[in-house]
């Protein structure tokens, strides 16, 4: 399209042609026609000579966190020679408000090459895309405005950040270090291996004859290694267990066209297994995540580096943990509801303390074959990978309004590990008392909380209520 510069050629030419006609010159003619060809022929040029740029992106630092600003640097740099100028607008979503607007070539170009920058901040964890560019170029006179796609886009990951809990609520399995000492009996190594006196009925293959020598007596190896703990978060995904009132339509400024819907309820269990995961990982737990139906957990996320991972280690664990976090969303009802079990496959299983009354309300033991629990939530599968002698230790689970039948299914989890919290939330807390006080009597450390209450206020509720059956002699 013409400028106004171009109009006004045009405009001039007209005139000149009119001139022409009147006076009857031909100079006039020849001025009138050259003064309307001329932008025509710039529009046409720009059109048929498409300007080719490169441009590069990056993100300082890499993935961004709610509510703290990310920079954005954006290299345009000419493919082509372009003597030309152009007006440069990056898109972005509209979450992020005014997209930044720029001139090519910049004030001071690096050679060919334009560098620019600018900053976001997103208040909502997600997956964006940001670019591509948009410009509008100039041709040297002026006079015409060719709008071209320049580049492609990246995918800018913002992260929820976790909030500082108090007091931990989670007893067993924590050394001063963070570390706990678990006995293996398996192959010697030189690493590994440690000495004792000794004794009857110790096979012989199995003598330290060095450490005999120093200490003047028969000593055996004894294999002892130390082992990371490990605690489970399940967080249930299920869109049935949140409140379906409060859906957020955040979701459609994410790269996915189909992106999976969230509510406040939701973002505030996404929130607590952040500030959680990030506890735990800092007191030297590995962090198994898992879902309901005991899946890992970011297996749904279009932003997890590796959906497949259910365990998180390490000094970069929490960034990894963030970054799958960042785009899970809520999973539909016919999606969390898994294929249907087969004829006669295997009944959940249960475990039960000596001297442990069953929880109230919880339905007897020969009727939890009516349950087969292998593809529902909190069934046999999550209750078999809490069994895995690898995973011993604390299991914390958020989850939303769960029903009755939920309640029953996971009671007896918590038979299964050292000790286990649940954190339901939900925008009517008073509702769950019946589903807390089934868990309770199960041996949980249950609470309910409404997703305007912090999460470090939640969790210190479940640190007082702990405390207290601690006091008391019970386990929470």
């Amino acid at each position: 399209m013409l400028t106004g510069r171009g109009w006004g050629l045009v405009a001039a030419g007209v005139v000149s042609l009119l001139g022409a006609q009147v006076l009857g010159r031909r100079d006039l003619l020849l001025l009138g026609v050259f003064l309307i060809l001329t932008p025509l022929a710039s529009a046409l040029a720009l059109r048929l000579l498409k300007p080719q740029f490169s441009v590069q992106r990056s993100f300082r630092p890499s993935t961004a966190e709610t509510g703290i600003p990310v920079s954005v640097g954006l290299t345009v740099r000419p493919v082509k020679p372009f003597g030309g100028t152009a007006r440069m607008t990056e898109e972005l979503p509209a979450r992020f408000g005014t997209s930044p607007e720029f001139l090519f070539p910049a004030a001071r170009a690096d050679g060919l090459a334009s560098r620019y920058e600018y900053r976001l901040v997103s208040s909502r964890r997600g997956l964006y895309r940001i670019g591509p560019v948009s410009a509008g170029f100039l041709d040297p006179f002026g006079l015409a405005l060719a709008r071209h796609t320049i580049g492609g886009t990246d995918d800018l990951i913002v992260k929820p950040v976790p909030v500082e809990l108090p007091a931990a609520v989670l007893d067993g399995l924590r050394g001063s270090d963070g570390s706990v000492a678990t006995r293996v009996q398996g192959v010697p190594s030189q690493d590994d291996v440690t000495t004792r006196e000794y004794r009857h009925g110790d096979p012989m293959r199995r003598v330290h004859w060095s450490a005999t020598a120093r200490h003047g007596e028969l000593m055996v190896r004894q294999e002892e290694t130390v082992a990371t703990p490990r605690a489970t978060l399940v967080l249930d995904q299920r869109e049935s267990s949140y409140d379906q009132g409060f859906l957020s339509p955040f979701w459609a400024e994410t790269a996915d066209d189909a992106a999976p819907a969230s509510s406040e309820s939701f973002e505030w269990a996404v929130a607590a297994v952040m500030s959680i995961g990030a506890d735990l990982l800092e007191r030297g737990f590995a962090v198994r995540l898992l879902d309901a139906q005991a899946r890992p957990g970011l297996q749904r996320s279009p932003s997890s580096a590796d959906p497949r991972a259910a365990v998180f280690s390490g000094a970069a664990a929490a960034g990894e943990l963030g970054e799958g976090l960042a785009a899970l969303g809520l999973e539909e009802a016919a999606a969390a509801s898994g294929p249907r079990p087969r004829h006669g496959s295997r009944t959940r299983r249960t475990l039960r303390r000596p001297g442990r009354p069953a929880p109230s309300g919880a339905s007897p033991r020969p009727d939890r074959s009516t349950h087969p629990g292998q593809h529902q939530p909190f069934g046999d599968a999550l209750l078999e990978a809490l069994l895995d002698a690898r995973h011993r230790g604390p299991l914390v689970v958020i989850t939303g309004a769960l029903s009755e039948e939920d309640a029953r299914r996971l009671a007896p989890a918590a038979d299964a590990v050292p000790s286990a919290l649940v954190l339901l939330v939900t925008e009517r807390p008073a509702a769950a008392a019946a589903q807390l006080a089934l868990l309770r009597s199960a041996g949980w450390t249950a609470e309910a909380a409404a997703p305007s209450q912090p999460v470090a206020a939640a969790w210190s509720g479940a640190a007082e209520h702990a405390a207290a059956l601690a006091q008391q002699g019970l386990r929470p």
